[in-house]
């Protein structure tokens, strides 16, 4: 069983409790809780510095204590990012890792896997003008840079477009053009203030939709919009396609068109007498389209009371965990490929260097999965690469209670609130580590070191 939240807004021990609540209710057990972003892992008072919230929203939260130890979730828990975050700390696990024991960030695209079953996430929002452009942000955030950097990358997008499908996909934004494929009048009557985006065409993101179609995953959830909606998207045989392919028409024009009429045979006899093994050979008839599939989309609210904001679903795993056991989080080797494949073409500057043309994309992907299978799966017999065994939780910020810098009073503003230090997470080395690509994440800005606890 998985359970699914919308927003979480820091409200972790909201969420587990109406959890456990639907466990004891129901008579069933949760193996996975996966959260669709505005998680706010905030660590200290420092991380709300890098937070774009208006300022009377700038409060810790309850991811501190997980942080810490002092409370440790009671379910293994992903989580993608949305456009409310600690974003110093997501992009310290940009590929992805713990943020505290139990609690793993897929990172700002990824999938791993839990028993099996494979979940992939792409964190943020859409905005056009950031779109196209690399990651150039690095703290100290101005109040632009803090709101881009969670904005997703045609990188990111153009990665995970070369997955084959998932089970399941998580967003935080809404794949453009959604609303059509359910209970719409509904969904304006709960909403009205949709009506004007939607006219324009301009609720959600275009190039979500362009991987829904790309992937067809049997799931998709969401948040964003705080209310639930579902929908069902029909996928009509045949292949997906790249929603960041440019399709060229590659014939040279040298040879004359071959038209149906040119090809046709002669006309028969009707009065001709023909013997069985003077006919020709018949072509055989096309074989028929695949199957059509379906995917099943769900947004749900933030975590407020008498407000819709989780859902628990039956996901057959092909590797059940036993009643004794816990699931199993492992990487996805077809993303391990596409990380490695893809990370030279990863910017640090504003603007982005050319991609690779999708037949080429898929080459450097297959080429780098014969390198994953060699070199990450040498010493693996069972063909699985554990997370923990490769990426360990460390607290690289003090919590709370280490941070000099306290919150003032809610409703004034935060004038001596500075820019939190730059913390190089080893759990992002370890990775680049793994794959032996370059560290392009830890990359620490000139007069921005982080000190140690002691001398904060």
């Amino acid at each position: 069983m998985i359970a699914v939240e919308g927003c979480c807004h820091g409200e972790l021990d909201a969420i587990y409790g109406e959890l456990a609540r639907l466990e004891q209710q129901n008579g069933y057990t949760v193996d996975l809780l996966l959260i669709c972003g505005d998680f706010q892992a905030i660590r200290n008072h420092r991380d709300l510095a890098c937070m774009a919230v208006p300022d009377k929203y700038k409060r810790l939260g309850g991811f501190a204590k997980y942080y810490t130890g002092d409370v440790k979730a009671p379910i293994l828990t992903l989580v993608i990012g949305g456009n409310h975050e600690a974003s110093n700390y997501f992009w310290e696990l940009y590929h992805g890792g713990w943020l505290a024991p139990n609690i793993y960030f897929i990172g700002h695209a990824g999938c791993v896997q839990v028993n099996g079953v494979r979940i992939a996430g792409a964190s943020g929002i859409f905005k056009p003008g950031d779109f196209y452009a690399g990651h150039y942000e690095r703290p100290p955030y101005n109040h632009g840079s803090m709101r881009s950097i969670y904005h997703i990358r045609e990188y990111n997008v153009r990665r995970l477009s070369l997955l084959s499908s998932p089970t399941v996909f998580l967003s935080h934004d809404w794949p453009q053009g959604i609303e059509h494929h359910g209970d719409l009048r509904d969904l304006l009557r709960r909403k009205p203030y949709f009506r004007e985006d939607i006219n324009k065409g301009v609720l959600g993101s275009p190039p979500l939709m362009g991987l829904l179609r790309t992937l067809r995953p049997p799931w998709w959830f969401a948040a964003h919009l705080h209310c639930r909606f579902e929908a069902e998207i029909v996928h009509h045989g045949g292949e997906g396609t790249n929603p960041e392919e440019i399709h060229i028409n590659d014939e040279d024009g040298d040879e004359p068109a071959v038209t149906a009429a040119a090809t046709a045979s002669a006309p028969l006899n009707p009065d001709e007498i023909t013997l069985d093994d003077e006919e020709q050979d018949v072509e055989a008839l096309p074989p028929p389209p695949p199957p059509s599939t379906t995917t099943r989309f769900l947004a749900l609210d933030k975590c407020l009371p008498k407000r819709r904001f989780l859902e628990v679903i039956d996901v057959d795993a092909p590797a059940p965990p036993s009643l004794s056991s816990a699931p199993v989080l492992t990487f996805d080797l077809e993303w391990l490929a596409i990380a490695r494949a893809f990370n030279p073409h990863m910017s640090l500057e504003r603007r982005q260097g050319v991609y690779p043309d999708e037949p080429a994309a898929r080459a450097a992907v297959e080429e780098a999965r014969a390198w994953v299978d060699a070199h990450v799966l040498a010493d693996k017999p069972d063909g699985q690469v554990r997370v923990e065994d490769v990426q360990q939780f460390v607290m690289t910020a003090p919590g709370p209670a280490d941070d000099r810098v306290k919150a003032p009073r809610t409703d004034t503003a935060w004038p001596g609130l500075h820019s939190a230090p730059y913390y190089p997470n080893p759990q992002t080395a370890a990775f680049c580590s793994m794959l032996q690509i370059e560290n392009k994440v830890d990359f620490p800005p000139a007069g921005n070191a982080a000190p140690a606890f002691g001398q904060l």
